[in-house]
């Protein structure tokens, strides 16, 4: 993947969209300081934890609408309050794992949309139904904009929850493979008009979990978002999937990394990661061979 990205960045539009997707993929973590906030625990159990009174927008619950998730599980905070993060399952025996797709879109990328770029794939989607394959999708903000038929369409299947990956794909902790920077309070702002954007294209399947553009977070990072109240989710198998062209050597690298409790991070953007949706008919069939089940993230982090 990294050669591809090198290849791709030699334009400049696409390097910063290039390298946020390597990011994503590419599993640049946290130091060890923000991998502190993982010492959090699973607070689903807890009714009267401000993570289950509030609703993904970190504003008062309101009564489940139809299709919504009941009180989808978070993890308690983690040291000094920080936002917890979660990797992987910590019930590692059951052979679970969960498939979760990055729906990229920055926010000055409306042009290159209109000019037939196309950072959906609807025909991934069509297949993780077909398949019957539960799945979690880490939304920006801007991607609902962009597609909110499809947005809504996601967002209303009960075979799919939508998670928050930023509004504008800007890196929440600098540097962060060339993305642009948010500060403390622009990241804070910008996690609420994601979800903001959701509710506007008309998804109630909406969980409030968060993945950091590019991956990249820290203790400033996890201090920022934690009035939130989100579980930030990373992962634990990375597909490489970005500018890949052989959607078999995806899929191998799939199968080789998944393990019982294994989140896999993969990508729903045609333009940025054309053979994803081949790859998955690879995965899905094989792992299920193997014995594993399909699940969303959020029955990941209930276990």
């Amino acid at each position: 993947m990294t050669n591809s990205v090198r290849k791709v960045a030699a334009a400049a539009a696409t390097a910063v969209l290039g390298a946020a997707l390597a990011g994503c993929g590419g599993g640049a973590g946290a130091p060890d300081a923000g991998r502190e906030a993982r010492m959090g625990t699973p607070a689903a159990s807890a009714p009267a934890s401000a993570s289950a009174a509030t609703s993904a927008s970190g504003s008062p619950a309101a009564s489940p609408q139809a299709g919504a998730p009941a009180k989808p599980p978070t993890m308690a905070p983690g040291p000094n309050g920080l936002t917890p993060v979660f990797e992987r399952a910590k019930q590692q025996t059951d052979k679970t794992v969960a498939l979760t797709f990055d729906a990229d879109m920055t926010s000055d990328q409306g042009p290159r949309a209109a000019d037939g770029e196309h950072f959906d794939n609807p025909a991934l989607i069509s297949t993780l139904r077909t398949l019957k394959v539960p799945s979690t999708i880490f939304m920006t903000g801007r991607w609902a904009e962009e597609y909110p038929d499809q947005a809504k369409s996601i967002g209303t299947d009960p075979n799919f929850e939508i998670a928050n990956h930023s509004y504008s794909h800007h890196a929440f902790k600098s540097p962060c493979y060339g993305l642009p920077a948010l500060d403390a309070a622009a990241a804070r702002a910008d996690v609420d008009r994601a979800f903001a954007a959701f509710r506007q294209a008309g998804a109630v399947n909406t969980v409030p979990y968060f993945r950091f553009p590019g991956g990249c977070y820290d203790d400033q990072a996890l201090r920022a978002l934690s009035t939130a109240k989100v579980t930030a989710v990373q992962w634990d198998v990375v597909s490489g999937d970005a500018f890949a062209k052989d959607p078999g050597a995806v899929a191998e690298q799939v199968l080789s990394g998944v393990k019982p409790g294994s989140v896999v991070v993969m990508h729903c953007t045609r333009s940025a990661a054309p053979v994803t949706e081949e790859a998955v008919q690879r995965i899905v069939p094989e792992l299920r061979k193997r014995g594993y089940r399909f699940v969303k993230v959020s029955e990941l982090i209930g276990k």
